[in-house]
């Protein structure tokens, strides 16, 4: 890999790491130098490597400048003599001594310590996405503004109202005690499901960023799959459900750019790999007594990914969305379901059960009506649809709509 290319990749994959081992170090009131002296650190790597070309081993000197750069910044710096001292044990008075842990064990903790720290309850959803995408994801505050289809400053002013309520809140980088872990788990995996989804049904066009975002959520609930504590069912269940969902990822978009319907993907185009793990979790998530939103939706994704419309399949599905409805009610999996039940009994049932949802301001309420008027009332199909192509704020589901209108006007 050349060096233009490979100082953004190991920026996406190492700025986090070092990021996390610091402010571990230096505690969440300091989090500011750790992100510096990460950012310096590539730096210096875009300098040094242009002109002197690429060092054997990339990621080791990453790490020992990040390491060295933290020992000059506290030999300089009160914060050694305040705060950094008290909490480090080492043999002599020799900074050089202190142990700034870059193993990949050190690295895995640190960065499932700061998942829960950055997925605390004090700050909003939004933020602790925003965080998430920055410390844990290694995300530019460009890219992170591009997620969430806003601008750098209102990114920044965001990320830098949730650091600043977390040092109030006085939140420290580490596991919570046992009794809470369940508790903050949830806060934790709502944000990695919030994640994907920003990735998966994201309003913005169908960018290589937004495929990250869900790559990257994955990745984290890896990492509370491989740690003994955080190992629980609904966990593997989320899991499972990240991976049905990612196989479908090739076959959801044309190469007009346009979103395909689940009816007609090319299923040749499905992951079977990612499949295979899905399964592979959501065996892992069925022991214990406990039914989650998760279990529930990483079904309905399972029998999303076999290929052959059976009776079977679709009243499995409309009998989860049963369930997801009772566990936790949600407009969407409502309007989903209503899908399902044309599926599994027939179009007027549905009709008669979507129009009762009344949600006027999604344009997906007004795809599925067009959708189920089909064939019963042309006419109508055609007028649902022009008001979810009003409604449909990316390119992506304005062609797609579009598309539909002219092949019922043409069908007419």
């Amino acid at each position: 890999m050349e060096e233009q290319e490979l100082i953004p990749h190991l920026f996406r994959t190492e700025f986090s790491k070092i990021t996390a081992v610091l402010a571990k170090l230096f505690g969440f009131e300091h989090i500011e130098i750790a992100e510096d002296i990460a950012s310096d650190t590539f730096l210096l790597a875009s300098e040094m490597w242009g002109l002197k070309g690429l060092p054997d081993k990339p990621v080791a000197w990453l790490y020992t400048v990040a390491k060295n750069k933290a020992r000059d910044y506290l030999r300089r710096n009160k914060l050694f003599t305040e705060k950094i001292v008290t909490d480090i044990q080492y043999g002599n008075s020799e900074l050089h001594e202190i142990n700034i842990d870059l193993s990949d064990h050190n690295i895995i903790d640190s960065q499932l310590q700061m998942m829960f720290a950055i997925c605390h309850p004090a700050i909003p959803a939004e933020a602790q996405i925003g965080l998430s995408l920055r410390i844990l994801c290694g995300f530019g505050i460009e890219e992170i503004a591009d997620a969430f289809l806003s601008n750098k400053e209102t990114i920044n002013k965001r990320l830098s109202r949730a650091k600043e309520k977390l040092r109030k809140e006085k939140v420290k980088i580490e596991l919570p005690p046992p009794g809470e872990i369940n508790k903050r788990l949830e806060a934790v995996l709502t944000t990695l499901y919030l994640l994907f989804n920003e990735g998966y049904y994201s309003l913005s066009q169908n960018s290589p960023v937004r495929k990250e975002l869900c790559f990257e959520a994955m990745r984290l609930n890896h990492l509370l799959i491989e740690n003994e504590t955080t190992n629980k069912p609904f966990v593997n269940a989320l899991l499972a459900l990240m991976c049905f969902q990612a196989s479908r990822f090739e076959a959801r978009i044309n190469s007009n750019g346009e979103s395909v319907l689940y009816d007609e993907q090319d299923s040749n185009l499905w992951n079977t790999e990612f499949i295979l793990q899905g399964e592979f979790y959501l065996n892992k998530a069925a022991t214990g007594n406990t039914l989650s939103k998760y279990h529930l939706e990483a079904a309905i994704a399972y029998w999303h990914t076999k290929k052959e419309d059976t009776a079977e399949k679709w009243e499995s599905i409309l009998q989860a969305y049963n369930r997801l409805l009772q566990i936790e009610y949600s407009p969407i999996a409502a309007l989903n379901r209503t899908y399902a039940l044309a599926r599994a009994r027939d179009k007027q049932t549905a009709i008669n059960e979507a129009e009762k949802l009344d949600l006027t301001n999604s344009h997906l309420y007004y795809s599925l009506l067009g959708y189920l008027y089909t064939d019963i009332d042309n006419e109508k199909a055609v007028k649902h649809l022009r008001t979810a192509l009003k409604l449909a704020k990316s390119k992506a589901d304005k062609s797609t709509i579009a598309s539909n209108i002219d092949k019922l006007l043409k069908a007419a």
